[in-house]
């Protein structure tokens, strides 16, 4: 237990199993990730969480939630160790979409002992020109998210008319609206300060990333520099993806995932043993899937 608020989360799975923590992609919440999750909790014990100011996480859960510029991915990612102290989980696998997945990267390179596995779905190792990011965090905390729900659809569905008929893009797009201004602000700002690309050697545990070929946020060539520059990382392109690929080929996502944390787990080497070396490099890359109706 370490004293400070946790951000907001729910358990599923076997209470005995190992723990898997997965994380959210900017302007989502817990719901993000409900297509892959009862897959994931046959084998493992899943927590999702909120990121400040969305879903049920309020906005100020870091003292810096409302000064500009000064939230980073690494207050995001002492949130994730919050939760896992609290759930005494020592050790555990981490998949993140987007932002969630800065999150993932940032501990497996800077909290090597903690994570045994790591996914990152949608996900970059720097997010595009800082100014941008701050520019969206100004607009945000002047507008609402309401500014931004237009064109947020051609962004995260592959098939936008198609895509927002369906529940679970629906409740992401829910999640967008009703999004405190200042917390998403202040993901934006941690956005716009997060750089890892020199620091991705350092990641030593099994990685799996996955692009959406139709993503216009973080485009496959983000994808191909996060697994060029992870020792042994495997790359899974999906076509009929964008930035929520999770939700455009649930299927897909959904069995690379539960494959990649069942061979994470069983293959995993302790970072903190020098005889165990890095995850062998070169692993084949899981085959793209035919597309999903």
């Amino acid at each position: 237990m370490t004293g400070r608020p946790l951000a907001h989360h729910r358990l599923d799975g076997p209470e005995t199993a190992p723990p898997l923590i997965l994380g959210p992609s900017l302007g989502t919440s817990t719901a993000v990730w409900e297509p892959q999750t009862a897959e994931l909790a046959r084998t493992r014990r899943v927590l999702r969480w909120d990121l400040p100011g969305h879903g049920g996480s309020p906005a100020d859960l870091l003292p810096s939630w409302d000064t500009p510029g000064a939230t980073t991915v690494a207050d995001l990612a002492r949130l994730v160790l919050d939760l896992a102290d609290h759930h005494g989980w020592t050790r555990f696998g981490y998949a993140g979409i987007s932002l969630g997945g800065a999150v993932g990267a940032h501990l497996a390179a800077h909290h090597p002992g903690r994570v045994e596995a790591l996914a990152l779905v949608c996900s970059s190792a720097r997010f595009g020109a800082p100014g941008a990011w701050r520019e969206r965090a100004r607009l945000v905390r002047e507008k609402g998210t309401a500014a931004l729900l237009e064109a947020t659809p051609g962004r995260w569905f592959a098939a936008p008319d198609r895509a927002v008929a369906s529940r679970h893009a629906a409740a992401v797009l829910a999640d967008l609206a009703a999004a405190d201004r200042n917390g998403y602000a202040a993901c934006c700002d941690a956005l716009a300060g997060y750089d890892l690309r020199s620091g991705l050697g350092r990641i030593g545990v099994p990685a799996l990333v996955v692009a959406g070929r139709d993503d216009p946020a973080t485009p496959p060539e983000h994808a191909r520099e996060l697994a060029d520059g992870i020792p042994g990382a495997d790359l899974l392109e999906l076509a009929h993806a964008a930035h929520l690929a999770g939700i455009d080929r649930p299927s897909a996502v959904g069995a690379a995932l539960s494959a990649h944390f069942g061979a994470g787990a069983a293959h995993h080497r302790d970072p903190a043993d020098p005889a165990s070396g890095r995850p062998r490099p070169g692993r084949s890359a899981h085959p793209d899937t035919p597309e999903e109706p």
